[in-house]
C-alpha cells in the first residue's frame, strides 16, 4: 500500500470488498498494538444496512494479512466460527444506524475501574468523549445469549462506550476507526479516574460541565486521524509495496 492510498484510508473506503477487509484487520492489530487487547476481544465494521465485517476469530494482534474476516447478517444466526459475543456488536448495528465501527476489547486499567463497578468520570479531554460518563453493565459474567446483548446495547443507548464489571469495555464510532481511537480515549478516561482515587481526591476533583464536554469532545483538526495513524503507525498492511 503507497503512502498516497494510505494517506486516504479513512475516507475512501468501498463500502464492501478488499478495501473494507484490510481496514477491519489493520484496526485489530492497531487494537492489540495500543495495549487495549490481548487473547480475548473482536472489532467490526458496518458494510451496509443489513450486513457488517467483523474481525477473524483469533487474538486481534494475531490477525495476518489475507486472513478472512466474516460476514454477520443483522437479521438471523451468527455464521458458524463467528464469535459468541459478536452479537453485542449486531444488536448495536440493529439499534444503532449512525454506528459504523465497534470494538469489544479488554483495557487494563478500564477492566480495573470496572471490576470495581466503577466508571470513568469525564475530567479530562478524551474523557469528555464520554460524557456524561460511560454507562457501567454490571454484570461480571459472559455474554453469551441474544437477550443480554440485547440488554446491553439498550443499556449504551446513544453513548460512545460502555464498561463491563470485570470484563472489558466496547465502543461504538461512526467508523471504525473512531470506535478504535475511542477505545483508547476510555482507557486513558480510566488512567485518570484510578489516578484520582488513589490520591483521595475523586470526590473533590472537577469533571467536565455539559458545555465544556460539548465544546471540548470535537473531531476537528484531524484529531481522530492523528491517533488513528499513531495506533498503526509500522503496521504490515500500510507499508509501501517493496
Amino acid at each position: 500500500m503507497g503512502r498516497e492510498a494510505a494517506d486516504q484510508r479513512v475516507s475512501q473506503l468501498s463500502p464492501a470488498g478488499p478495501d473494507l477487509v484490510r481496514l477491519v484487520r489493520v484496526a485489530a492489530r492497531a487494537v492489540a498494538r495500543g495495549g487495549l487487547a490481548h487473547a480475548y476481544g473482536h472489532c467490526s465494521a458496518r458494510i451496509d444496512a443489513e450486513r457488517f465485517l467483523v474481525c477473524p476469530p483469533v487474538p486481534m494482534g494475531l490477525v495476518k494479512p489475507g486472513d478472512a474476516c466474516a460476514v454477520v447478517p443483522l437479521d438471523g444466526a451468527l455464521p458458524d466460527g463467528v464469535l459468541g459475543e459478536v452479537r453485542i456488536h449486531r444488536e448495536i448495528y440493529r439499534r444503532r444506524p449512525d454506528v459504523g465501527g465497534i470494538v469489544r476489547s479488554m483495557p487494563p486499567k478500564a477492566m480495573s475501574l470496572a471490576a470495581m463497578g466503577r466508571v470513568p468520570q469525564p475530567r479530562h479531554g478524551f474523557g469528555s468523549y464520554f460524557h456524561p460518563a460511560p454507562a457501567l453493565w454490571n454484570d461480571p459474567q459472559l455474554l453469551r445469549t441474544d437477550q443480554q446483548a440485547e440488554a446491553l446495547a439498550a443499556m449504551l443507548g446513544e453513548g460512545r462506550g460502555i464498561l463491563m464489571r470485570g470484563n472489558g469495555v466496547v465502543t461504538a464510532g461512526s467508523s471504525l476507526e473512531e470506535a478504535v481511537v475511542l477505545t483508547w480515549y476510555l482507557e486513558d478516561a480510566a488512567r485518570i479516574e484510578l489516578d484520582a482515587l488513589a490520591s483521595g481526591c475523586a470526590e473533590s476533583a472537577p469533571v467536565f460541565t455539559e458545555a465544556e464536554a460539548r465544546a471540548r469532545a470535537t473531531w476537528d483538526g484531524r484529531i481522530r486521524e492523528r491517533m488513528w495513524d499513531y495506533l498503526t503507525a509500522g503496521d504490515i498492511e500500510l507499508q509501501p509495496a517493496p
